[in-house]
């Protein structure tokens, strides 16, 4: 059985562009995954301390056979090979990060995963990214992606492709 997962990147260290360009193609390459869209890329303000660069967001979309446990491990992998530490520091500057954002219509809650990812209602640079590559797209609680963006500005979010 396959599930249509949507993971979102982000980095703003380290040439964060060609970074974001290397996640996706590692992305296109996992075993048992079929790579299906991506997002444009996008410039965005940085969440939490606003001493730090700029983000670069795009979000993917695979269809894959594996389990949201061994998906998370291979994004770790991925993070991993572009310098990413996991320092304990929330919402800090990163070389890459990559969040699973839905599996399917599952809902997953343990000590490693939560998905939907707990920030995808909020944020404007997993919402529009998501409405570029699905518009129709519904979440497992019944949310319209679409009906987000009445409530969510750019907030000076903009396409840099």
């Amino acid at each position: 059985m396959t599930e249509v997962v949507y993971i979102g990147l982000g980095a703003n260290l380290n040439e964060p562009e060609k970074t974001i360009h290397l996640a996706i193609d590692a992305l296109s390459e996992l075993p048992d995954c079929q790579f299906f869209a991506v997002s444009k890329i996008y410039r965005s303000a940085p969440m939490g301390p606003a001493d730090q660069p700029d983000y670069i967001n795009c979000v993917v979309a695979l269809e894959t056979s594996l389990t949201a446990a061994r998906l998370f491990d291979h994004t770790c992998t991925i993070e991993q090979q572009h310098g990413r530490t996991r320092d304990g520091e929330h919402w800090g500057p990163r070389t890459l990060d990559l969040d699973i954002l839905l599996f399917g219509d599952h809902t997953i809650s343990n000590d490693v995963l939560t998905i939907p990812h707990y920030g995808l209602k909020q944020r404007e640079f997993v919402i529009y990214p998501l409405l570029d590559i699905s518009p129709n797209l519904v979440l497992p609680c019944g949310t319209e992606v679409v009906e987000l963006t009445k409530h969510i500005s750019l907030n000076g979010m903009t396409p840099i492709n």
